[in-house]
């Protein structure tokens, strides 16, 4: 059965220092600070590659966070894997659960998340299953 959670978060980007292999000014790397409050009552630390073009609106970015905290009362922590892109302005995310990267009482977690910004606040929607450990 797929259970939904929904709620708010803060979220921090700290620009990090670009490595010396790179040498490309279009890619920059962020650290990843984050607040959740609703369903999801959690912090998360991650850290994030993005690319940015010549052309105005359009950019894309990969990220990694480890959540922990409680989803719907059940505490633990989990992973979630990022990959974004905006084209001209129109954008394409997909937030994931890491398989198996549940702990505690969220072994088991599977789903997606959904990011909408509106008036510069940030809204989450988790859609997840809870699969019985193995």
């Amino acid at each position: 059965m797929t259970n939904r959670a929904s709620g708010t978060f803060e979220v921090k980007l700290n620009p990090q220092a670009p490595d010396d292999d790179v040498g490309d000014p279009t890619v920059s790397r962020m650290s990843i600070d984050k607040q959740f409050r609703g369903d999801l009552e959690a912090t998360s630390k991650g850290q994030m590659l993005a690319a940015s073009t010549d052309v105005q609106g359009s950019a894309g970015y990969v990220a990694m966070e480890r959540v922990t905290g409680t989803l719907h009362g059940r505490s633990g922590a989990f992973t979630l894997q990022h990959s974004g892109t905006m084209t001209r302005d129109a954008q394409q995310l997909t937030v994931t659960v890491v398989p198996d990267s549940g702990t505690g009482e969220l072994v088991g977690l599977a789903g997606k998340m959904t990011i909408d910004i509106v008036d510069g606040k940030h809204f989450y929607v988790f859609d997840y299953t809870l699969a019985e450990p193995r």
